[in-house]
């Protein structure tokens, strides 16, 4: 058998964050500044290289928490990004990770230790390279995942009001949804917990708190059970 021998150019490996948040009323893109060229002082998402000896996603958890102090959070593969001139300098393949963190939790430490800024998904600035086409095909992942599965969860305090939960999911879907049919929806799934307590921001009367039940979730799915919103 003929061997034919290849003298190809070698390729980097590396792998982008899309870097979701709610803020409770719009969904949110995090963003950095890059600080080398090609491409310095321009906004992007956050990435680094694959190490000989991790697998793809222990280096994106690496990346992750190396630029932003995060760790298990919610994350899932998007997808790779391998066109030919897609970084000037050299062949570079990227895969695309997209995350879900809740901003009241980490904005804190986001913004003054690691100087990331959020983005309304709606308003965003200009993206190096193809980062803008990652945005795109992670918002549509995430709202057919959103539509199944309840990863919204993860961008919501663990007590939430049905308002909260509501424009979260119209954020995601980027359309007005109605109150009434959504609480019914919800409620029938039986997955919230009534808290014995109330968000007094929105109104003198308030609105009760919830919090999602994933031990109660994980049991229904065991059985066949399907989320859909």
């Amino acid at each position: 058998m003929k061997i034919t021998e290849y003298n190809e150019t070698k390729i980097q490996v590396a792998l982008d964050c899309i870097i979701f948040g709610f803020d409770q009323e719009q969904l949110k893109l995090l963003l950095i500044k890059r600080d080398f060229e090609p491409e310095k002082g321009k906004w992007s998402l956050m990435g680094g290289f694959l190490k000989a000896k991790e697998s793809l996603d222990e280096a994106a958890v690496r990346v992750l928490h190396s630029l932003t102090g995060l760790s298990h959070v919610y994350m899932e593969q998007l997808s790779a990004f391998g066109g030919v001139n897609r970084d000037p300098v050299e062949r570079t393949v990227s895969i695309a990770y997209y995350a879900l963190i809740n901003i009241q939790e980490h904005n804190h430490e986001l913004s003054n230790d690691f100087g990331a800024k959020w983005f309304d998904v709606e308003d965003l600035p200009h993206l190096i390279f193809d980062h803008m086409d990652m945005v795109q095909e992670a918002i549509s992942r995430l709202r057919y995942k959103a539509s199944v599965k309840p990863v919204g969860f993860e961008l919501l305090p663990e007590k939430f009001t049905m308002r909260q939960l509501q424009k979260l999911y119209e954020a995601i879907h980027g359309r007005k949804i109605d109150k009434r049919n959504f609480v019914k929806k919800i409620n029938s799934m039986d997955l919230l917990i009534k808290q014995n307590e109330k968000d007094k921001n929105s109104s003198k009367k308030g609105s009760f708190l919830y919090k999602f039940d994933k031990t109660k979730y994980n049991r229904k799915s065991e059985n066949g059970f399907t989320f859909g919103i």
